[in-house]
């Protein structure tokens, strides 16, 4: 059964001041989704869209889902995760493209590491396939002990000597260097992960249930796909001074879509500035094109910092391996948030399917 309702409370995702939302139709992406959520024998799925002048402009969802389910999204943590380290920047704290010696002297033996460079994943430091390689890196996997420590062993060993190479030759994607990113963050800040997120994320966006854990030592996973034991409870992910930096959220689909709805905005939440334009241009755009004439595993694929960068379509996106997939097209001022509770291979190429159909609904509404 589908359940269709429309969000037009709450500051930050409400329509900009003056905006009269026009008749937006959605309705061709019904059929669709029902078909994939039985077909593919799921929980259920919530589809958001929101656009920049009129916020939420549909909200509807399949099975289980509702505007107050909370879902582990994976990677889609990483655009999150960037927007922190960019708030710093842009408040003076932390200066992206100095060396992360400045803020971490446990760093030394990578004098020439940035954080533009961790979170474009091109710090040279071995990515996501790797963490099982190192005994070191495992910590980024564990609840127990600290941010701190686990960036410290992670710069500090010598046994990846062989994986390291000179930063800005490689995309190598997500792994240890978004756990050190944190550290970075909270050593140039004075506070933890979770006061960070809290203060320049949360609380000036009006999020009711967004926060990093680390769940993949307290809950059993299936591989890349979403843990069944977490079931929509927070409470059962104890806290954590070791939070996952790249993976570890969790959220509901109205929480992210003011996310999303922020990117669009010019980094404004409501009354409040939580980024400049200038952080929004580093974060959107692709750097590792920029930085060295990289590609992310296709030539068609680049990648900012926390986005995917499609150079075909234009479009951003950062999708996560259990099954939520955000899109924003930036020209056209919309953005698609497809939640499932599934897999990144599954949810992502069913979300390029929607893409089309949104972009034409959209464009329907406004001409």
């Amino acid at each position: 059964m589908t359940v269709a309702f429309l969000v037009g409370c709450g500051v930050a995702a409400g329509p900009t001041s003056g905006s009269v939302s026009p008749d937006f139709d959605f309705s061709a992406t019904d059929p669709l989704i029902a078909d994939f959520v039985e077909r593919n024998r799921l929980n259920g799925a919530a589809l958001v869209v929101v656009h920049r002048d009129f916020g939420i402009v549909d909200e509807r969802s399949w099975g289980v889902f509702d505007a107050d389910r909370v879902s582990l999204i994976a990677s889609s943590s990483k655009m999150v995760a960037a927007s922190v380290l960019l708030a710093l920047d842009d408040a003076g704290q932390l200066d992206i493209d100095a060396p992360i010696t400045d803020v971490l002297p446990h760093a030394a033996d990578h004098p020439d590491i940035t954080t533009a460079q961790l979170l474009s994943n091109s710090s040279g430091l071995p990515g996501l396939m790797a963490i099982q390689k190192y005994p070191d890196y495992v910590c980024v996997g564990s609840h127990e002990g600290s941010l701190q420590e686990c960036a410290t062993a992670i710069l500090t060993t010598a046994d990846d000597d062989d994986g390291v190479v000179t930063p800005d030759t490689r995309f190598d994607y997500g792994g240890v260097q978004w756990q050190v990113a944190g550290a970075v963050a909270e050593a140039a800040s004075g506070m933890s992960w979770a006061e960070l997120v809290d203060k320049l994320i949360v609380q000036p966006c009006g999020l009711t249930n967004f926060a990093f854990n680390n769940p993949f030592s307290q809950i059993e996973t299936a591989g890349f796909s979403h843990p069944p034991g977490f079931d929509n409870n927070p409470d059962v992910l104890v806290a954590t001074a070791n939070p996952n930096i790249e993976a570890g959220a969790y959220s509901t689909t109205t929480d992210y879509a003011a996310l999303m709805l922020m990117h669009l905005r010019g980094g404004v939440c409501g009354d409040t500035k939580v980024l400049s334009q200038e952080a929004l241009d580093a974060m959107h755009g692709d750097r590792i094109s920029s930085a060295y004439d990289g590609h992310a595993g296709s030539h068609v694929t680049g990648y900012g910092m926390g986005w995917w960068v499609d150079r075909m379509t234009g479009t951003i996106s950062d999708p996560g391996a259990f099954g939520s997939v955000p899109i924003l097209d930036l020209d056209d001022g919309w953005g698609m948030l497809l939640m499932t509770e599934s897999n990144s291979g599954l949810a992502t190429s069913f979300a390029e399917k929607l893409r089309p159909l949104i972009d034409d609904a959209v464009a329907a509404a406004l001409s």
